[in-house]
């Protein structure tokens, strides 16, 4: 599965599960980019069914609801949602 790639400070891994209709998916996105953060997304809706099968599985591990936005740090810290506090901690 693809990922766009934003380049920026490293600060990890970082990997944002998002949907391309998904208004606080955006504005993950968007504070990731103000942060100005090395990370990549993949809006898993417009991915091809096989595609956004393993995506999900793979969203699931970190998040078993498998809700978006998540946003996974390292592969070891998950943020479900839009929770700009608790990122601006992570990443800041």
């Amino acid at each position: 599965m693809k990922k766009e790639h934003v380049p920026g400070k490293n600060k990890g891994t970082i990997i944002l599960y998002a949907l391309s209709t998904c208004g606080w998916c955006a504005k993950t996105k968007d504070l990731l980019k103000e942060l100005g953060v090395d990370h990549s997304y993949v809006f898993v809706d417009l991915l091809s069914p096989d595609e956004r099968e393993a995506a999900l599985q793979e969203v699931e591990k970190f998040n078993p609801a498998g809700s978006f936005p998540t946003l996974v740090i390292d592969k070891s810290r998950v943020i479900v949602g839009f929770k700009e506090k608790d990122i601006r901690e992570a990443l800041g």
